[in-house]
């Protein structure tokens, strides 16, 4: 019932910016249905290390949270009448290149967590590459 496509990435100059989308293709996020409340996160992983989380918003994106790594830097956001959530990245830098992921979270409202374990369902991740 919950199937996540991301979008947005590309290959962009360090200083730059992009904005991720991920979109529930299976379900329309509503306040009428509690099954859609998900708390969504945005995760990345670069070759060779391991899933960081960077950012989470409550379901009706009245809340978000955001990891050190990208606060200041990071604005997360939702258009549940779009059933897509997004992550605007700006002042990219080049260790800012990794494969990004959303998650949907189908069992915590908030605050949320930041650990890849606790999100169920997970997009098929999109490519950010920062040049220098």
């Amino acid at each position: 019932q919950v199937q996540l496509v991301e979008s947005g990435g590309g290959l962009v100059q360090a200083g730059g910016s992009l904005r991720l989308s991920c979109r529930n293709s299976e379900r329309t996020f509503s306040s009428y249905d509690m099954g859609s409340r998900y708390t969504m996160g945005w995760f990345r992983q670069a070759s060779g290390k391991a899933r960081e989380f960077l950012a989470a918003i409550s379901w009706t994106g009245g809340s978000t949270y955001y990891a050190r790594s990208v606060k200041g830097r990071a604005i997360a956001s939702r258009d549940n009448t779009e059933n897509t959530v997004y992550l605007q990245l700006d002042s990219l830098k080049p260790e800012d290149t990794a494969d990004y992921y959303c998650a949907a979270d189908l069992n915590r409202l908030w605050p949320p967590s930041n650990s890849e374990n606790d999100y169920e369902v997970w997009g098929q991740g999109t490519q950010v590459t920062v040049s220098s």
